[in-house]
């Protein structure tokens, strides 16, 4: 984690009275609603009067998270730190390995690639190309053992299946696989939405408990991560259990009003300290988002949708994109005064008002 240990929401909150006093709907508001009764801390996007939410913008939906994931990244300014700054390096270090950049492949599933490529073994090519942590989703074994023969270093996310049996022989097959980093569990896939349990590609799910993390920890030979946490709550059981990282994702506005990850990382890394792993996911699209992630407290990040429409047009174009947007955070971190990603700092975000 950071050398950094003063406290990120000294940086990045704004309160509800400073808000208020400047007389403007911001981000964070202790506004009224329509009926003018008090409504209590919300956060809303900043163009978004809290009693009218659609009359600025017809189209917005104010229970997409997809939508409001963007417009909360776009609320938090950066101030530059151009003395005794220097070139940065991006090298990012993860379970023993060391790779060329912290942006991360996201864990996705069945992906249209090339004419003769699936678009997996397409996005893990890729990730080998930049030297950069590759992440694939549910699929078979067979899938996974042609994504591992990229050589990129790979962390496979298993769905929570229903039976714990079937989850375990999961971990045991992908843990003794050359080339797979670490293994883990999308908790976020447990449900349908309509109050029962999900079934994906005709697979029962089921929620999990802490107690079954901690077996499915002590039956991977590598790191076991979890996908899905968007909780203080969620964070310390798996802390508890034992896991070596978690994956802060809505799993792209799975749940409507789902708070965005980059809202949850504060207090999350606030609570496990630095003792596991802290991954952020959706709607990242460039090295300024990688890098207001990165000060925030994560480790690391996952770019998915963003790469999935250059996945035709073959991995190199995939790669491409990759290292520019490695380019482009190092490029932040030069006019921040950062010279290595140990030594992030919150302090140089602000949040604002739009």
């Amino acid at each position: 984690m950071k050398d950094n240990k003063l406290s990120r929401r000294s940086f990045v909150r704004m309160s509800t009275a400073s808000v208020a006093a400047l007389s403007i709907p911001g981000i964070l508001s202790a506004s009224a609603d329509p009926q003018g009764q008090p409504g209590g801390q919300r956060f809303l996007p900043t163009s978004m009067p809290a009693w009218e939410p659609r009359t600025v913008n017809p189209g917005w939906d104010p229970g997409d998270s997809d939508s409001f994931t963007r417009y909360f990244f776009d609320t938090l300014m950066l101030e530059t730190r151009y003395l005794d700054s220097d070139i940065p390096s991006t090298v990012f270090r993860l379970f023993g390995e060391t790779f060329d950049t912290p942006i991360m492949t996201a864990a996705l599933s069945h992906l249209r690639g090339t004419e003769t490529e699936s678009g997996l073994v397409v996005y893990s090519k890729a990730a080998k190309a930049c030297n950069a942590v590759n992440w694939i989703g549910m699929g078979p074994d067979e899938e996974f053992d042609e994504v591992l023969a990229t050589g990129a270093k790979t962390i496979r996310i298993i769905k929570p299946y229903e039976d714990n049996d079937d989850v375990i022989k999961k971990i045991r097959y992908s843990a003794r696989q050359k080339n797979c980093l670490a293994v883990g569990m999308d908790i976020d896939h447990s449900f349908n939405g309509r109050g029962g349990y999900d079934v994906v590609m005709g697979e029962k799910m089921k929620a999990k408990k802490t107690d079954d993390l901690k077996k499915f920890v002590k039956a991977s030979k590598v790191p076991f991560i979890l996908k899905g946490v968007l909780s203080v709550s969620d964070a310390k059981k798996c802390l508890d259990a034992g896991v070596s990282g978690i994956m802060l994702s809505h799993h792209g506005g799975r749940v409507k009003y789902s708070i965005p990850p980059l809202m949850a990382l504060e207090q999350i890394a606030d609570a496990v300290g630095g003792k596991m792993k802290i991954f952020v996911d959706c709607g990242i699209l460039s090295g300024m988002d990688a890098y207001k992630c990165l000060a925030m407290g994560a480790d690391a990040v996952g770019v998915g949708r963003h790469f999935i429409p250059l996945l035709p047009e073959g991995s190199d174009k995939v790669a491409a994109r990759i290292k520019e947007m490695t380019n482009e955070l190092a490029g932040v971190m030069c006019a921040t005064g950062v010279r290595s990603l140990d030594k992030m700092d919150p302090s140089v975000i602000h949040r604002t008002i739009l």
